[in-house]
């Protein structure tokens, strides 16, 4: 019989991944350009809603949901950046002081499309304050207003980090130079072609024993006889393939859920040592990663 508490806490942590399940697209989107990768991106984002889920019993009344998830996103996604020494190459102290800047108002929709299109990773161009404000006036339509409350900056300051985030984005685009063509490394090739022939035996002698699957949101398995039972799902869908391919400068498999998609639905990340599989994330049940991603697909580029 199912321990009471134990069937607590999973109906409660069930309700409020309910809750907000809207959102959380939103969330990734934010987070994503601020760390400059969608697979980190999604690290914070379960981060923030592991936070937000054990502070929200603390509150004495809920607050405004949207707006309390990108205050704990925006400080999750700073001990992100601080804890893996990515470059934060302006202090906020630099932004506030220069709130009587007074800029010009750009045409809305040119902006909007030019800090829609550029890759995630291009975001880590701009300072963390420029980045911030970019994103979430430009990418997910907050108002000046909605941006500093959020960031617990002044309008002024607010616009003038958009400015000069706006000003290096397109400086960016307009010396972005061509990409040259990546190839996949044998043991990607491999891994791709058994699962496309279906060859689970040939797959699982590719795992290493100690082998790790993060099967994201949805459950964590370790050990060789464990994770061998994750591809039974595989096997029981038709028509779905892999192609080596790289998002945000990382080795992936792409994922097809059909022979006719010409986009990936989502991705697998796989980590080798020694020409075998330590650890298999796979972001199967997050389908919206593959919007914020730029895929490098072989020899060919599926842009934003």
């Amino acid at each position: 019989m199912e321990n009471p508490a134990f069937f607590q806490l999973r109906e409660s942590r069930r309700q409020f991944l309910a809750l907000v399940e809207d959102v959380r697209p939103e969330l990734h989107r934010y987070c994503a350009r601020m760390t400059g990768s969608v697979a980190d991106g999604e690290d914070v984002v379960q981060d923030t809603l592991a936070r937000a889920y054990y502070e929200l019993p603390e509150l004495k009344e809920l607050p405004a949901l949207r707006a309390w998830l990108f205050r704990i996103a925006h400080n999750r996604a700073l001990d992100f950046l601080r804890r893996y020494d990515r470059r934060m190459s302006e202090p906020l102290e630099v932004v506030m002081n220069r709130q009587d800047d007074v800029f010009p108002e750009p045409d809305a929709e040119a902006v909007r499309q030019a800090a829609i299109r550029p890759a995630v990773s291009r975001f880590l161009e701009l300072s963390v304050t420029q980045r911030s404000c970019v994103i979430l006036m430009d990418v997910l339509d907050y108002s000046l207003e909605e941006i500093a409350a959020t960031l617990d900056l002044s309008v002024p300051a607010v616009k003038a980090a958009l400015h000069r985030g706006r000003v290096r984005l397109r400086q960016l685009a307009t010396s972005a130079e061509p990409l040259s063509p990546r190839s996949a490394t044998p043991t990607m090739e491999r891994y791709a072609e058994l699962f496309n022939a279906r060859d689970w035996e040939g797959i699982r002698a590719m795992l290493a024993n100690d082998v790790r699957l993060d099967l994201v949101t949805r459950e964590n398995r370790s050990g060789i006889a464990d994770v061998a039972h994750y591809f039974t799902n595989y096997g029981d869908v038709a028509g779905w393939r892999a192609e080596p391919a790289w998002v945000d400068g990382r080795e992936v498999l792409a994922m097809f859920r059909a022979p006719s998609d010409s986009s990936p639905g989502y991705f697998i990340e796989l980590t080798f040592v020694a020409d075998v599989v330590a650890v298999i994330r796979d972001f199967r049940y997050v389908p919206y990663i593959a919007r914020d991603a730029d895929f490098e697909l072989r020899h060919r580029r599926r842009a934003l």
